[in-house]
């Protein structure tokens, strides 16, 4: 009921065939559904949210690899939004999945499809998360898993879920561009099958962040969804999905995607403040926001058609910006995350005030990963633990409390 299509060339592959890219003009692949053939309404969604809820659109036959991934929270953002001058904006938490990030869902998905396909091991590039995720996943299927990051460019949480979790981790010297490259070129060669976004089976995992919100909101479209963008596979993923939802009249239109991405690495966004057909590659993005730390997307082509397709827009925040909206989201709203998950609710608070967004509209922050993903960044720029002598007279100073009357 479905195959692969360049959407460059248009050339079509069959479910069965182990390929990334169109081996014609090197396009990207879509996963192309049979849709006359898929029966599917709001009543046979009914029940609650998860990643499997929606098989009707995944592209897999066999019993899932799954740790019951999806169905996440969604928070209404009432301080921020407050603050901002929105009454309806929201985060869905994407932190709050298995390994603490959204690549679960892709990787719930891509694993059982490695399996149905008969491979043998999984392998992938990562800025952190991707590896976790897949070192969780290939545990859980029983199959090897093989990682390749940056060095000194990876969060320490997520090395210690991809060491714990049995991956053969290897840190290479260059950056993630460098380690995409070099693991595409170890898969194809090796036969090992690739999960990172580029391959297209993984981004039909990541698409059911778009089903989960609009199933949560009662088939509501929201106007808007805000997005942090590193490899683009996201945003991608969520606006293919509305569409297919749109196309099966589950919904009436997609909202508007919008991509955020930081200063020091921001070759989608630049694209599309400047107009131009592509972007051009940043050789050297940099930013504390490790996990969208990537200067050359793979999914940059279907990123821009999202973004320019339905309506959206692309924005730049600082790291002083996305550091600031971490903490204001932990503080404000009780919702912790990592650095790059907050690049998105700085984009809103950045957009508000430019008055992109209006204050009548209704939208949705996704934050991708956890607070403990990074918790190295976070000491950095949160105040010490004031340490005192082990006394209460010592603790109420500390506080700025006056003597208690019982310390005379």
């Amino acid at each position: 009921m479905y195959h692969l299509e360049c959407i460059k060339c248009g050339a079509k592959y069959g479910p069965d065939k182990v390929i990334y890219t169109c081996s014609k003009c090197g396009g990207l692949l879509d996963v192309v559904y049979d849709y006359s053939e898929i029966r599917l309404s709001r009543e046979d969604l009914k029940g609650p949210l998860s990643v499997w809820k929606y098989k009707a659109l995944l592209p897999v036959s066999r019993e899932p690899v799954t740790l019951k991934e999806g169905g996440t929270p969604i928070y209404h953002l009432r301080s921020i939004g407050k603050e901002v001058g929105l009454r309806e904006a929201y985060a869905k938490h994407e932190g709050m999945n298995p390994s603490g990030s959204f690549k679960d869902r892709g990787m719930t998905v891509g694993v059982t499809k490695a399996l149905e396909l008969g491979m043998k091991s999984v392998a992938c590039a990562s800025t952190g998360n991707t590896s976790a995720s897949l070192a969780v996943y290939g545990a859980r299927a029983g199959i090897p898993v093989i990682v390749l990051l940056p060095s000194g460019k990876v969060a320490l949480g997520k090395v210690a879920q991809a060491l714990m979790h049995g991956a053969k981790v290897i840190s290479i010297k260059g950056n993630f561009d460098d380690a995409l490259r070099l693991v595409r070129e170890l898969c194809v060669e090796n036969g090992i099958y690739l999960l990172n976004s580029i391959n297209p089976y993984r981004l039909e995992g990541q698409k059911t962040i778009g089903f989960e919100i609009v199933d949560y909101f009662g088939w509501e479209v929201p106007d808007r969804i805000i997005l942090p963008v590193g490899n683009a596979g996201n945003i991608t993923a969520i606006f293919k999905g509305l569409s297919e939802m749109k196309r099966l009249g589950i919904i009436d239109r997609v909202p508007k995607m919008t991509g955020i991405q930081a200063e020091g690495s921001a070759p989608i966004a630049k694209a599309i403040k400047s107009g131009a057909a592509s972007i051009a590659v940043e050789e050297h993005p940099e930013t504390v926001a490790t996990a969208i730390r990537i200067g050359d997307p793979v999914n940059a082509v279907k990123a821009l058609n999202a973004i320019r397709a339905s309506g959206g827009t692309a924005e730049t925040v600082t790291d002083e910006e996305i550091l600031a909206a971490q903490k204001m989201l932990a503080t404000k709203e009780g919702i912790g995350v990592e650095p790059a998950s907050a690049a998105s609710v700085a984009g809103l608070i950045k957009l508000r005030r430019m008055g992109v967004i209006e204050k009548d509209e209704h939208v949705v922050c996704v934050v991708t990963g956890h607070l403990l993903k990074d918790p190295e960044t976070v000491i950095k720029n949160c105040d010490k633990p004031i340490e005192v002598e082990a006394t209460k007279e010592a603790i109420e100073k500390a506080l700025g409390m006056k003597p208690s009357i019982a310390s005379y």
